[in-house]
């Protein structure tokens, strides 16, 4: 009962993040062909980048001047997507074996799906809520970048709209129980001074990553943590849940047969 109750929320927050984000897709492809890509191009861009933040970045450098600035745009881009990098170590043990499964996985490893598997409570819900997440921000992603771009000029200033609200909102929603501990709490508000004190002087990308260093530094040192902590951030009793379904259950819960 318990399990079943893990999965479902699980996958209702991947469909929820998922939809949510999906909204904020319309901005970027009414961006895009403004900055000056066509449909095409814009379209080709969310199917192969897939990160939102450096895809937002790209176009705006590119709006501001032209293919001059591709180096610049290209550096940016690449600065901000570096913390999807940081994610996937964090995701691999989560996703397991098999080179087919981890290529999938790090082509959709973002900050949504990051977030959502890392807001259950066992490693097979955190496994569900991730490709929930994943699936459901990428096909809404893609398919809200099509309409952005198709419908650009009707859309007008889509600033207007808080689109990009929808997404931090729910990005928000996963991390605030979190933030109910102490520790938790300090490494968000540093993270936020850090961020916002470099974002005027920085180029986009670097704050995000010099923020991260908060978490770091913090969890390094277990400033303001339990001593007693697991250092891996899952709950002990998932690590011991496989997909079979054998292990991690209550003694109760055995089948006839099985061993003590």
């Amino acid at each position: 009962m318990a399990r079943a109750k893990n999965e479902s929320v699980a996958l209702r927050a991947g469909i929820a993040v998922g939809l949510a984000t999906a909204a904020y897709g319309v901005s970027f492809g009414a961006l895009s062909v403004a900055a000056g890509l066509d449909v095409w191009q814009t379209c080709f861009m969310s199917l192969v980048m897939f990160t939102g933040g450096s895809q937002f970045a790209l176009v705006g450098i590119i709006a501001s001047g032209g293919t001059a600035v591709g180096p610049a745009a290209i550096a940016s881009a690449t600065l901000l997507g570096t913390r999807n990098a940081i994610y996937g170590m964090r995701m691999a043990p989560l996703i397991g074996p098999g080179w087919l499964k981890r290529l999938a996985a790090a082509w959709v490893t973002i900050d949504e799906s990051t977030a959502v598997a890392l807001a259950q409570p066992t490693l097979r819900s955190q496994r569900l809520g991730f490709w929930a997440a994943a699936l459901a921000v990428f096909v809404g992603w893609n398919a809200t970048t099509l309409v952005g771009a198709l419908i650009g000029d009707a859309l007008g200033d889509t600033s207007a709209y808080g689109l990009d609200a929808a997404a931090a909102a729910a990005f928000l929603g996963l991390i605030w129980p979190r933030l109910k501990r102490l520790q938790a709490g300090a490494v968000a508000v540093g993270a936020a001074i850090v961020a916002v004190a470099l974002t005027p002087v920085l180029a986009p990308g670097l704050p995000v990553l010099l923020a991260a260093l908060v978490a770091v530094v913090v969890g390094l040192v277990n400033w303001l943590g339990p001593k007693d902590a697991p250092q891996n951030g899952l709950d002990p009793h998932a690590m011991g849940e496989h997909d079979d379904g054998q292990h991690g259950r209550h003694p109760d819960e055995r089948t006839n047969g099985e061993p003590e």
